[in-house]
Parts: C-alpha cells; structure tokens; sequence
C-alpha cells in the first residue's frame, strides 16, 4: 500500500488548536495560582506527621485484629442506624424525582419556550449551590432535629441535580416520535407523554439510581449535623475518641454502600 492511499488524521484549523492551548494553559495557569492557597505546599507532612497518622490508624484497627473486641462493638445500633440513613435517600430521593420530572421538563430547551426554560434552568443553578449541610440546617430549624429534616435536604439537593439532568436528557432526544405523535393531531401535554417520556425513561432511571447512591452518603454526614442516621454515632466516636467504633461504623457504611451500588449496577443493566 502506497504512502497516498494512508489515511490520514483530520487537521485541526489555527483557530481550533489556538483555543485548546488557551484552554488547558488556562487550567494549569488556574492550577499554578492556586496551588499556596489550597495548601498543597504541605504534602510532605503526610510523611513527616505519620507517627499521629499511625496512632489512629492503630485505633482504628484494632477490632478488626481482636474477635472479642470485634465481637463486642454495638453491631445492632450501627446496622439500625445504616438502615435509617438508606431509608432517609430512599425517601430523599422519591421526592426529588417528583420534583425534578416537571422541572426537567420545563428546563428543556426544545420543549419550553425561552421565556419560560431560562428561569427554570437558573432556579435549579440555585438549589444546586446551595450545600447539603446550609439546607439541611434550615430544614432543622423548621422541624427539629432527626431524619426528617435530612430528608427534606436530601429531596432539596438531589432535585435540583436530578431535574438538570433530566432536562439534558429531554433535549438529546430524537424528534422523529415526538412529530409523529404530533402528526397525530396530539396536544403538546399527548407530546410529551408518548413521544419524549418513552425515549427518557430508561435514562432518567438511571440517573435516579445513581443518585440514591450519592444520597445514601449524604445522608451520612447530613447526620453529623443532628439530621438523623448513623452519621450521628459516627460523630460520637469520633468526638469520643472512640476509634474502634469509628472503625467499626466505617465499615457498616461501606459494606452498605456497596451493596447499594452493585444492586444499582444490576437494575441499570436491566433497564439500558
């Protein structure tokens, strides 16, 4: 094969390639700058302070290197309390999905007038600023403390995140079923139920998984704050200087986790 019939790869205009250069010098400017204020001078204090990293690494531990230890931790009020926080995502995020379908859809771009996508999409930059913790603690003021109060900041976030993302899913859609129904003599709501609905839906499940994932560890440290869950043990052995209990608890929240995870991998695969 002669040198001429080698494909060869597209070139990029002077325009294109000047572009990525501002861009990612652009970055390792940003990187460059910030790298006193985040501190990143002290790396090296990972290596000289590790005798205080080795001691709570010991405390750490130590249940797991002891059966009777191990065996004596409160193992009933750690799993009682991961299973309040799977409750709270759980519920967090039923009620988000119920926000973020409407909002989704009024944030779409190819199905909502300007008029009406541009506010939304800003209202939902909003709620998305806004920390866990920030919202959480307004919700705590409102109701008192526990797990109701983690829930609704749990539904106020995760909402928020859902309804962009649902929104981005709206408009990557194909618009061949959405002007067939159309052609029908269909009204925009008949539109939107069997021509947009139907090619999303396996999507927005999945995005929905994902985050009850992120939301079964928010939920975690929505506890150390009073919200409920096994956030708030976790925070007494920490302040308790208890490590084998912090130990103990991390690993009830991994093992939780996990599981959570494999069991959305086998729904996603099912669904996609």
């Amino acid at each position: 094969m002669s040198s001429d019939t080698i494909p060869q790869p597209p070139k990029r205009s002077a325009s294109a390639l000047a572009f990525d250069i501002l861009l990612w010098g652009g970055v390792i400017a940003l990187l460059v700058v910030s790298f006193k204020p985040a501190e990143i001078d002290k790396f090296p204090q990972l290596f000289t302070e590790a005798g205080r990293m080795r001691e709570f690494a010991n405390g750490f531990f130590a249940p797991f290197g002891d059966a009777a230890l191990f065996m004596s931790m409160d193992w009933p009020i750690y799993i009682g309390k991961m299973w309040q926080t799977i409750q709270m995502a759980l519920w967090g995020t039923a009620l988000a999905i119920i926000v973020a379908i409407p909002l989704g859809l009024l944030g779409a771009k190819n199905i909502t007038p300007a008029w009406i996508q541009q506010p939304v999409r800003r209202l939902l930059d909003l709620i998305r600023s806004l920390p866990d913790l920030v919202v959480a603690l307004i919700f705590i003021t409102a109701v008192g403390l526990g797990p109701f109060a983690g829930v609704m900041a749990l539904m106020f976030n995760t909402g928020g995140v859902l309804a962009k993302l649902f929104a981005e899913a709206v408009e990557s859609i194909d618009k061949g079923p959405v002007e067939g129904v159309r052609a029908t003599g269909a009204v925009p709501l008949q539109e939107i139920v069997w021509g947009v609905i139907p090619q999303v839906a396996p999507l927005w499940t999945s995005y929905a998984l994902y985050r009850f994932e992120s939301s079964s560890r928010s939920a975690t440290v929505l506890g150390l704050i009073g919200a409920g869950g096994i956030g708030q043990v976790l925070l007494e052995s920490v302040n308790g200087f208890e490590y084998g209990q912090t130990g103990c608890i991390v690993l009830v929240i991994v093992v939780a986790v996990s599981l959570i995870d494999l069991l959305s991998q086998i729904i996603r695969t099912r669904l996609l």
